[in-house]
């Protein structure tokens, strides 16, 4: 069968060139380079919330899930149309690097084009980039658990959320946890940001320590539901709302209303089903924009831990050693702990 011929389309004033529209990228499904193209014009607002002015490391693979993969932190400096917008971000390093920064839907669509996949935002905008405007409450579910447990543990973090008149936009994750965003002013340092979320996830294991977690070492979380507090610390990322899942079943990270989260699974959306979910329903996440919240309540529980001796917790192994953090030691591997 001979090679389908590159196609050139207007997206957002621009002329994104696709090529091998009908390469495979997810072969269980059959669906092709084309169709992720297609799918990421079709939730193009949505993408678009989710991605504006974010600097962006993407998931490519360019021969298809069945192929190699990498992420892509830093911009070529050959072959990119002069139109792409960037954003300098710095690692845990302090090194510094380039990335893709989407004005518009079509940057999401030359991504596509390069064989992204998952779209991994920084918290930031480009133009603050070391101050998050979004806070991230990732809820990951450890072995042995099911979506609903995770639904479960959702609720949990909705009913604190509620008393301190937040509003925050639940999203599945693609896979079997639960992601809920939280807009914030972008007063605060990753440093900051990062303690802040940790009061929060303690808080919510207060309300209910048989089913969710906090501990950093899976030795010590159990059966429960673990809020990675780490997902906001400099340099983590996550799949952001409505990007497609490298898995066989092309799912897609969904925004979802609360009311809907205990209905849902996981699997109800995918490449096909969520463009016809926003035809019907909108955008769940529509409203994220209109309001960013003050931290200081969260900075005040900060406190409140140091005082009741909760200090820091352990950064990911990638990061410097941190003023304050513990010891990064795996606790059945700590010497001073096992001699106690």
């Amino acid at each position: 069968m001979p090679k389908a011929a590159a196609e050139e389309h207007q997206i957002a004033g621009h002329t994104v060139r696709l090529s091998s529209p009908d390469k495979v990228v997810f072969a269980e499904r059959g669906y092709t380079k084309r169709d992720v193209f297609e799918y990421y014009l079709s939730v193009g607002d949505g993408i678009l919330r989710a991605l504006r002015d974010r600097p962006t490391t993407l998931q490519r693979f360019p021969d298809g899930l069945d192929g190699e993969a990498f992420f892509q932190k830093r911009i070529p400096t050959r072959g990119v149309p002069d139109w792409i917008k960037t954003a300098t971000i710095k690692f845990p390093s302090m090194r510094t690097a380039d990335e893709l920064c989407p004005a518009d839907l079509a940057h999401v669509a030359w991504a596509a084009q390069m064989g992204t996949v998952v779209f991994h935002p920084w918290p930031v905008r480009g133009s603050t980039p070391d101050n998050p405007d979004e806070l991230r409450i990732d809820l990951d579910p450890q072995p042995g658990l099911n979506f609903g447990d995770v639904t479960a543990a959702a609720e949990v973090v909705h009913e604190v959320l509620d008393e301190l008149g937040w509003v925050g936009y639940p999203k599945t994750s693609g896979g079997r946890g639960v992601h809920v965003y939280v807009r914030i002013a972008p007063h605060w340092d990753f440093v900051q940001v990062r303690r802040a979320a940790i009061a929060l996830a303690r808080e919510v294991e207060r309300r209910n320590p048989a089913g969710i977690t906090t501990a950093w070492w899976k030795e010590e979380r159990g059966q429960k539901v673990f809020l990675d507090f780490n997902q906001m610390a400099r340099d983590r990322t996550i799949a952001c709302a409505y990007s497609l899942r490298a898995n066989p079943r092309a799912t897609v990270s969904t925004p979802v209303t609360w009311d809907e989260l205990t209905r849902v699974e996981p699997d109800d959306f995918d490449l096909r089903t969520v463009p016809k979910r926003i035809g019907e329903i909108g955008d769940p996440h529509a409203g994220i924009d209109d309001l960013a919240h003050d931290l200081t309540p969260l900075l005040e529980w900060v406190e409140r831990d140091e005082k009741a001796g909760l200090g820091d917790m352990p950064y990911p192994p990638e990061h410097p050693k941190m003023a304050g953090e513990p010891k990064r030691v795996q606790p059945s591997k700590d010497r001073d702990r096992v001699r106690e």
